[in-house]
């Protein structure tokens, strides 16, 4: 909000640092003295102690011993003491090594408003215990603590996160204006004000035109009095009273476990105290109210989980119900949208983006995924989408607010609920900024009604909700990780038959070459020796034989290779790869005889790999390119390499007769020939055994071609230092 970022810039911050509780001084309507903790001695007084009490504050101490030991934290209310001048409420409280004891002018009659107050009491928490909102018991407790003290108005006055103050309810005769939902700043109320209304709940100034009176004698250290009730106010909220129009004010913190919730502030048109009685009684008002709306509160809490709950319940059972959970959480759109109480959502799996309902463009989508990682929180959310990041005002209309999980950092998994900008009006009492001369520190003289209209944020993130998408995101990994766990569990027995298969086929390669050598050899021998007496018929049918044993032989050492290469360990090195093809090339020149075939190297980087794999990956490629182009009058054949990223690409491109994208896929297969075997030799291996090669360096294979046009065959091998 633009208008906070203006605000933040005019107030005056050093409120925040302004001693309050350190004020070496008391308001007039009461005395104090002060004693050390450990000696009993009298150290300090108020310098109007003698004169209010009738008699020097030794004598006023003299009886006092055995109230002493009642003193500690919170103060106490020692006892109703018998003085010259009259009868004192005596509140005694200890705190920083020494004992405050304060005195106070008693009600005249004390009996019957004690049982009078005690009636208005049991008639609140009866009234309570009825239920209702937070605002009809504000409105009850405001009531029902301007009965007790007869002030002209009583506010309840409730804190945001951002402790700005809002008027709840209010209770007053018309005298002063009722200010009901209006909004104060947080610096009418600073950061060490609202510490000492947490510690000492209550407080009260009889007549903001009072003089303060100074404590005897001046001591090096000043006096704590946090604890005070006499404790002399900062003259700026003095001021402050006084250009509110209120000449009297009492104060009761609302504290809901352990902080500050809020506040009854009671104001007077003209100088007004209360004895201590009518103040302990409307601090047990506070206090009920406290109790009773924390407990609304909590029930209303308690009913969001339960909903949040019962839509996280159908969203994982959409879940279990598809192999991904992505495909669960896109099934009903509408559940994943109620889950977060959102307008839109987005599911953004590595580089898939699925977007529901109403959300920012898919780019915008994609680039606030990056800047949630980035927070490395597990659960992010906010509701002033553009004040974190200002790109996001360009669409503020779909999503100003924003609850994200991520599922997985590695894979950049992440799940985001958007909600609209929802403009609101706010009424402030009095500008938000203060006003007053440069020079020194004033509060602000206005507090006639301010609206400012608020934009670019959208309605909060409820606690409820918030738990809900934590406890989500914890129900996706368990999910994600038991099937990553199911499949690695697979991957573990695909493993160990693969292994099964290939000592199998070692072994049956191995057994198997054997025999047919036996068949080959017999065959020649026999057609050498005995050919004489065997008819064109027999020699014939002796030829397959020798011919079909010698292709079996060859295919059973090719797959004896293959399952070796699975086998072997790798040794990798750096391998100067034009070198390699180099070598190839010239050990290929005995088998092609006098074709004319044209080889031409481009640049080719050096790779890491096992030079001897290398070397076969090399070999197939090049005799597979020699073989195919062997119907051309020309055989071209070219060798390049690029790197790309974090691999090198090598490429071997011929002018062939190439094959059908279609049949691409089996290129690389065991026993696959997408040729006849009457035109082109072979035995289906060689392209495996590269893809088997590459595949254990790390790298990829893959082949495109066109009938009658050529072929170029491609593997990719990770750079030396990803390696």
């Amino acid at each position: 909000m633009q208008t906070e970022n203006a605000r933040a810039a005019v107030d005056l911050t050093a409120c925040d640092r302004e001693p309050i509780h350190i004020p070496d001084a008391i308001q007039p309507h009461g005395a104090l003295l002060v004693l050390d903790a450990h000696t009993r001695q009298l150290v300090r007084a108020s310098a109007n102690a003698e004169a209010l009490l009738g008699l020097p504050p030794e004598r006023a101490l003299r009886d006092a011993a055995p109230l002493l030991s009642r003193v500690g934290l919170p103060p106490a209310h020692l006892c109703v003491w018998e003085l010259p001048t009259g009868r004192f409420d005596v509140v005694g409280h200890a705190h920083a090594g020494h004992i405050i004891i304060e005195y106070e002018p008693a009600e005249p009659n004390e009996d019957q408003p004690a049982q009078e107050f005690d009636a208005l009491v049991r008639g609140f928490v009866a009234h309570l215990e009825l239920g209702g909102t937070i605002e009809e018991l504000a409105a009850l407790a405001a009531r029902e603590v301007r009965r007790v003290i007869d002030f002209d108005r009583v506010l309840v006055y409730r804190f945001d996160k951002n402790w700005n103050g809002t008027v709840i309810a209010s209770d007053g005769n018309g005298r002063l204006p009722s200010y009901l939902g209006f909004r104060f700043p947080a610096s009418d109320i600073p950061a060490q004000a609202r510490e000492l209304y947490r510690l000492n709940r209550l407080r009260m100034i009889p007549d903001a035109t009072y003089k303060p009176v100074p404590l005897t004698p001046h001591p090096a250290e000043p006096l704590d009095l946090t604890y005070a009730n006499l404790r002399s106010v900062s003259p700026i909220h003095v001021e402050y009273m006084r250009n509110m129009g209120t000449a009297a004010s009492m104060s009761f913190s609302v504290i809901q476990q352990g902080q500050l919730w809020g506040l009854i502030s009671c104001h007077h048109a003209e100088p007004k105290g209360a004895p201590y009685r009518q103040r302990a009684a409307c601090d047990l008002i506070a206090r009920v109210f406290a109790l009773q709306s924390a407990a609304l509160e909590e029930a209303e809490q308690a009913r969001h989980r339960l909903l949040c709950a019962s839509r996280q319940t159908r969203l994982l059972a959409l879940m279990a119900e598809e192999e991904n959970f992505t495909d669960g959480l896109r099934k009903d759109p509408g559940e994943l949208l109620a889950f977060a109480d959102a307008e839109g959502a987005a599911i953004i799996v590595s580089d898939e983006v699925a977007l529901v309902g109403r959300t920012p463009p898919e780019p915008d989508v994609r680039a606030l995924a990056q800047r949630v990682m980035q927070t490395r929180h597990e659960v992010f959310w906010t509701e002033g989408l553009q004040q974190l990041w200002p790109e996001a005002a360009a669409y503020q209309e779909a999503a100003s607010g924003l609850l994200a999980i991520t599922v997985s950092k590695l894979h950049n998994s992440v799940i985001l609920w958007f909600r609209p900008e929802f403009v609101t009006t706010i009424e402030w009492g009095g500008a938000p900024e203060k006003d007053g001369a440069p020079d020194r520190l004033h509060p602000r003289r206005s507090f006639e009604a301010w609206r400012e209209l608020v934009r670019g944020c959208s309605k909060p993130w409820r606690p409820a909700e918030i738990q809900a998408a934590a406890e989500l995101r914890n129900a996706i990994v368990g999910v994600v990780l038991r099937r990553a766990e199911e499949t690695a569990q697979l991957s573990e027995q695909l493993q160990r038959t693969n292994q099964e298969l290939e000592s199998f086929s070692y072994s049956v390669s191995h057994d198997l070459r054997a025999p047919f050598r036996h068949i080959v050899g017999y065959g020649q021998l026999l057609r050498e020796d005995e050919s004489h007496q065997l008819t064109d018929r027999g020699r014939r049918y002796l030829d397959v034989i020798i011919q079909s044993a010698t292709y079996a032989g060859t295919l059973v050492d090719n797959l004896l290779n293959f399952s070796r290469i699975g086998r072997a360990s790798l040794h990798p090195m750096d391998t100067d790869m034009r070198v390699l093809f180099a070598e190839v090339i010239e050990e290929l020149r005995y088998e092609t005889g006098s074709r004319d075939v044209r080889w031409q190297l481009g640049e080719l980087p050096t790779a890491h790999a096992d030079r001897e794999l290398m070397r076969l990956v090399v070999r197939n490629l090049l005799s597979n390119a020699l073989k195919y182009t062997r119907s051309r009058s020309i055989a071209c054949i070219d060798v390049n390499g690029q790197v790309e990223g974090n691999e090198t690409l090598y490429s071997v491109r011929d002018n062939g007769v190439g094959f059908d994208m279609k049949y691409a896929d089996k290129l690389f297969g065991v026993f696959q020939r997408l040729h006849r075997l009457e035109d082109f030799e072979g035995t289906g291996i060689g392209l495996a055994n590269v893809r088997r090669i590459v595949s254990r360096h790390g790298g990829r294979t893959w082949a495109e071609g066109q009938v009658d046009a050529g072929a170029t065959f491609y593997f990719t091998l990770p750079r030396p230092e990803e390696v």
